[in-house]
């Protein structure tokens, strides 16, 4: 769990605060022999421990933040059976309302990892019907459509509008980000970002944050893990940030905690990856 402190940003004032985790699934088989145990898992394939934990410190927290952002790999997914997939994320789910966070006031905002859209079967790959049962199952945590249709500026192959999206915290901005939509895996649509962060800058935006799963810097514990893939579209996305003086990114992916500064005195990049899954053996 992280809350706001970064160096840079830490005195100015905040009217609201929030929290981010990543990475809570667990990489052993589900079985119900597990169910007593503190990296049980369930039908959710969650370490069920950590996540109740989660929810229960997360909403005893006082003041309360008005977020609670989840960074991805929140089941453990990874196949090409949306049946299977739909089972774990209700279960995620059931935990959720389950929890005092569900009553708490605070707003749960979920963001698609690698496991809740590829198939590891197929190359680590999203597919269609995994990015269309994440917004079903998941719909109640998602809370825009303002991103960007199939086709577009950034030649997206499926719809990413609820995937990809902006919304406001009265003068605050929040982008978040699916860095691993279908037939761009690794990539997020920067040409969509430089239009909706320019956009908010010239409506007054105070802040700017942006969530997403995979880093755009891996950390040095885990390198070459995040969207150095296609490293020219990760410099274009990362300079519309450091242009329009966004104040983090939030990322999970590698099983670590990090703060990384690619450049001294612009956006910081914060790695939360540290949510239940085990952490890296680095």
């Amino acid at each position: 769990m992280l809350t706001l402190s970064l160096p840079e940003i830490k005195a100015q004032t905040f009217d609201y605060s929030f929290a981010v985790v990543g990475c809570n699934r667990v990489d052993y088989l589900d079985t119900a022999a597990t169910s007593g145990a503190a990296n049980a898992t369930g039908l959710s394939t969650a370490n069920v421990y950590q996540l109740k934990r989660m929810f229960a410190e997360v909403a005893a927290l006082n003041p309360k933040p008005k977020y609670l952002f989840l960074a991805g790999d929140m089941v453990m997914g990874y196949i090409n059976d949306t049946v299977t997939l739909a089972t774990q994320l209700r279960a995620w789910k059931a935990i959720y309302y389950a929890s005092p966070i569900a009553t708490s006031g605070i707003k749960v905002v979920v963001i698609p990892g690698n496991h809740e859209t590829q198939d590891k079967a197929a190359g680590k790959k999203s597919f269609v019907a995994a990015e269309r049962t994440f917004v079903r199952e998941m719909d109640s945590f998602i809370v825009g459509n303002n991103g960007p249709g199939a086709g577009g500026a950034d030649a997206l192959v499926t719809d990413q509008s609820k995937l990809t999206y902006s919304f406001d915290n009265g003068c605050d901005h929040f982008i978040i980000l699916d860095t691993d939509p279908v037939g761009k895996d690794a990539r997020v649509p920067y040409k969509w970002v430089a239009n909706d962060i320019q956009s908010a800058r010239t409506a007054g935006a105070r802040h700017i944050f942006a969530f997403g799963h995979k880093p755009a810097y891996s950390s040095p514990l885990k390198p070459l893990d995040g969207l150095e893939a296609f490293v020219p579209e990760r410099d274009s996305f990362w300079k519309y940030m450091e242009n329009y003086n966004a104040d983090a990114m939030f990322a999970a992916h590698e099983h670590v905690w990090d703060t990384i500064h690619p450049h001294a005195g612009k956006t910081w990049q914060v790695i939360a990856g540290n949510g239940g899954s085990l952490v890296e053996a680095t």
